[in-house]
Protein backbone atom coordinates (compact mmCIF):
# COMPACT_ATOMS: atom_id res chain seq x y z
CA UNK A 1 0.00 0.00 0.00
CA UNK A 2 1.19 3.80 -0.46
CA UNK A 3 1.64 6.02 2.36
CA UNK A 4 0.10 8.94 0.31
CA UNK A 5 -2.04 10.90 2.00
CA UNK A 6 -4.20 11.69 -1.13
CA UNK A 7 -4.83 8.21 -1.38
CA UNK A 8 -6.26 7.46 2.14
CA UNK A 9 -7.97 10.20 1.87
CA UNK A 10 -9.54 8.82 -1.65
CA UNK A 11 -10.13 5.61 0.11
CA UNK A 12 -12.46 7.54 2.79
CA UNK A 13 -14.17 9.80 -0.13
CA UNK A 14 -15.16 6.43 -1.77
CA UNK A 15 -16.46 4.38 1.67
CA UNK A 16 -18.15 7.76 3.09
CA UNK A 17 -19.95 7.86 -0.51
CA UNK A 18 -20.79 4.38 -0.41
CA UNK A 19 -22.21 4.34 3.19
CA UNK A 20 -24.54 7.59 1.66
CA UNK A 21 -25.39 5.86 -1.42
CA UNK A 22 -26.90 2.53 0.88
CA UNK A 23 -30.75 2.92 1.57
CA UNK A 24 -31.69 1.64 4.97
CA UNK A 25 -32.63 -1.91 5.05
CA UNK A 26 -35.72 -1.16 6.76
CA UNK A 27 -36.46 0.64 3.67
CA UNK A 28 -35.66 -2.17 1.33
CA UNK A 29 -37.24 -4.94 3.36
CA UNK A 30 -40.56 -3.33 3.79
CA UNK A 31 -43.29 -6.00 3.39
CA UNK A 32 -46.03 -3.30 2.71
CA UNK A 33 -44.31 -2.02 0.01
CA UNK A 34 -44.23 -5.57 -2.14
CA UNK A 35 -46.97 -5.95 -4.82
CA UNK A 36 -47.66 -6.97 -8.35
CA UNK A 37 -47.07 -4.23 -11.06
CA UNK A 38 -50.35 -2.98 -12.93
CA UNK A 39 -48.69 -3.07 -16.15
CA UNK A 40 -45.42 -3.96 -18.10
CA UNK A 41 -44.46 -0.29 -18.25
CA UNK A 42 -44.97 -0.38 -14.70
CA UNK A 43 -42.97 -2.98 -14.05
CA UNK A 44 -39.94 -1.79 -16.27
CA UNK A 45 -40.54 1.78 -14.61
CA UNK A 46 -40.09 0.43 -10.56
CA UNK A 47 -36.67 -1.99 -11.89
CA UNK A 48 -35.44 1.45 -13.11
CA UNK A 49 -36.45 3.39 -10.25
CA UNK A 50 -35.45 0.77 -8.01
CA UNK A 51 -32.15 0.02 -9.10
CA UNK A 52 -31.51 3.34 -8.94
CA UNK A 53 -32.49 4.21 -5.65
CA UNK A 54 -31.24 0.92 -4.12
CA UNK A 55 -28.22 0.45 -6.19
CA UNK A 56 -25.87 -0.01 -3.07
CA UNK A 57 -27.78 -2.22 -1.30
CA UNK A 58 -28.42 -4.70 -4.18
CA UNK A 59 -24.56 -4.43 -5.05
CA UNK A 60 -23.86 -5.44 -1.09
CA UNK A 61 -26.24 -8.27 -1.75
CA UNK A 62 -24.42 -9.58 -5.03
CA UNK A 63 -21.02 -9.54 -3.47
CA UNK A 64 -22.87 -11.20 -0.53
CA UNK A 65 -24.00 -13.74 -2.51
CA UNK A 66 -21.34 -14.36 -4.44
CA UNK A 67 -18.81 -14.46 -1.83
CA UNK A 68 -20.63 -16.77 0.37
CA UNK A 69 -21.23 -19.31 -2.79
CA UNK A 70 -17.43 -19.26 -3.14
CA UNK A 71 -16.57 -19.51 0.64
CA UNK A 72 -18.89 -22.70 1.36
CA UNK A 73 -17.76 -24.64 -1.94
CA UNK A 74 -14.44 -23.64 -2.61
CA UNK A 75 -12.86 -21.95 0.92
CA UNK A 76 -8.99 -22.39 0.12
CA UNK A 77 -10.44 -20.26 -3.55
CA UNK A 78 -11.55 -17.28 -1.67
CA UNK A 79 -7.73 -15.78 -1.43
CA UNK A 80 -7.47 -15.49 -5.48
CA UNK A 81 -10.34 -13.48 -5.37
CA UNK A 82 -9.61 -11.40 -2.02
CA UNK A 83 -6.39 -9.89 -4.29
CA UNK A 84 -8.36 -9.71 -7.25
CA UNK A 85 -10.95 -7.95 -5.55
CA UNK A 86 -8.20 -5.33 -4.14
CA UNK A 87 -6.64 -5.44 -7.36
CA UNK A 88 -10.30 -3.82 -8.95
CA UNK A 89 -10.19 -1.80 -5.61
CA UNK A 90 -6.95 0.06 -6.00
CA UNK A 91 -6.23 0.29 -9.51
CA UNK A 92 -9.71 0.78 -11.05
CA UNK A 93 -12.18 2.01 -8.42
CA UNK A 94 -10.15 4.10 -5.84
CA UNK A 95 -7.92 5.62 -8.51
CA UNK A 96 -7.55 9.38 -8.93
CA UNK A 97 -8.91 10.42 -12.58
CA UNK A 98 -6.58 13.31 -12.56
CA UNK A 99 -3.60 11.06 -11.89
CA UNK A 100 -2.68 8.30 -15.20
CA UNK A 101 -1.87 5.37 -14.55
CA UNK A 102 1.69 4.44 -15.00
CA UNK A 103 3.42 1.64 -15.66
CA UNK A 104 7.12 1.12 -17.07
CA UNK A 105 6.87 4.87 -17.81
CA UNK A 106 4.19 4.39 -19.99
CA UNK A 107 0.62 6.48 -19.48
CA UNK A 108 -2.02 3.47 -19.46
CA UNK A 109 -5.62 4.57 -20.39
CA UNK A 110 -8.40 3.50 -18.37
CA UNK A 111 -9.94 0.76 -20.91
CA UNK A 112 -6.62 -1.05 -20.74
CA UNK A 113 -6.81 -1.38 -17.07
CA UNK A 114 -10.35 -2.05 -16.89
CA UNK A 115 -9.33 -5.01 -19.58
CA UNK A 116 -6.89 -6.32 -18.15
CA UNK A 117 -8.71 -6.78 -14.58
CA UNK A 118 -11.88 -8.32 -17.10
CA UNK A 119 -8.92 -10.73 -17.48
CA UNK A 120 -7.27 -11.49 -14.56
CA UNK A 121 -11.10 -11.91 -13.20
CA UNK A 122 -12.14 -14.41 -15.84
CA UNK A 123 -8.87 -16.35 -15.34
CA UNK A 124 -9.18 -16.56 -11.88
CA UNK A 125 -12.60 -18.07 -12.04
CA UNK A 126 -11.66 -20.50 -14.46
CA UNK A 127 -8.38 -21.11 -12.24
CA UNK A 128 -9.61 -21.78 -9.04
CA UNK A 129 -12.71 -24.17 -10.70
CA UNK A 130 -15.42 -21.67 -9.69
CA UNK A 131 -16.78 -20.64 -12.47
CA UNK A 132 -19.74 -23.20 -11.94
CA UNK A 133 -20.76 -21.38 -8.68
CA UNK A 134 -19.88 -18.05 -9.75
CA UNK A 135 -22.46 -18.54 -12.96
CA UNK A 136 -24.54 -19.94 -10.54
CA UNK A 137 -24.37 -17.05 -8.33
CA UNK A 138 -24.95 -14.54 -10.75
CA UNK A 139 -28.16 -16.44 -12.05
CA UNK A 140 -29.29 -16.10 -8.11
CA UNK A 141 -28.36 -12.49 -8.03
CA UNK A 142 -30.13 -11.46 -11.24
CA UNK A 143 -33.33 -13.30 -9.90
CA UNK A 144 -33.41 -12.16 -6.71
CA UNK A 145 -32.55 -8.26 -7.74
CA UNK A 146 -35.15 -8.24 -10.23
CA UNK A 147 -38.19 -9.99 -8.48
CA UNK A 148 -37.20 -7.60 -5.53
CA UNK A 149 -37.17 -4.62 -8.34
CA UNK A 150 -40.45 -5.62 -9.72
CA UNK A 151 -42.24 -6.45 -6.87
CA UNK A 152 -41.01 -3.04 -4.77
CA UNK A 153 -43.57 -0.42 -4.91
CA UNK A 154 -41.47 3.33 -6.06
CA UNK A 155 -44.49 5.15 -4.51
CA UNK A 156 -42.82 5.91 -0.75
CA UNK A 157 -39.84 7.05 -2.54
CA UNK A 158 -37.98 10.20 -2.86
CA UNK A 159 -38.06 10.95 -6.84
CA UNK A 160 -35.38 13.15 -7.24
CA UNK A 161 -32.94 9.82 -7.38
CA UNK A 162 -35.51 8.82 -10.77
CA UNK A 163 -34.97 9.14 -14.62
CA UNK A 164 -37.82 7.95 -16.47
CA UNK A 165 -37.01 5.14 -18.59
CA UNK A 166 -39.38 7.07 -21.18
CA UNK A 167 -37.20 10.11 -21.18
CA UNK A 168 -38.95 13.51 -19.92
CA UNK A 169 -42.38 13.63 -20.25
CA UNK A 170 -42.98 17.27 -19.63
CA UNK A 171 -42.13 18.08 -22.99
CA UNK A 172 -44.06 18.13 -25.95
CA UNK A 173 -42.61 18.51 -29.58
CA UNK A 174 -45.52 20.60 -29.72
CA UNK A 175 -44.34 23.23 -27.90
CA UNK A 176 -45.85 24.13 -24.66
CA UNK A 177 -49.64 23.47 -23.58
CA UNK A 178 -49.81 26.37 -21.48
CA UNK A 179 -52.07 28.89 -24.18
CA UNK A 180 -55.20 25.49 -24.35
Amino acid sequence: MSSNPGFFSRVKEATQSLAAGRRPWSEFLDLTSLNLPSSVSDATTRITQNLTHFRVNYTLIVVLILFLSILFYHPLAILPFVIVFLGWLFLYCLRDDSDPFVVFNCNVDDSVVFSVLVAVSIFTVFFTHTWANVAAAVVIDLALVVLHAVLRSTDDLVMEDFVSPYGDLTDSPRGSYAGI
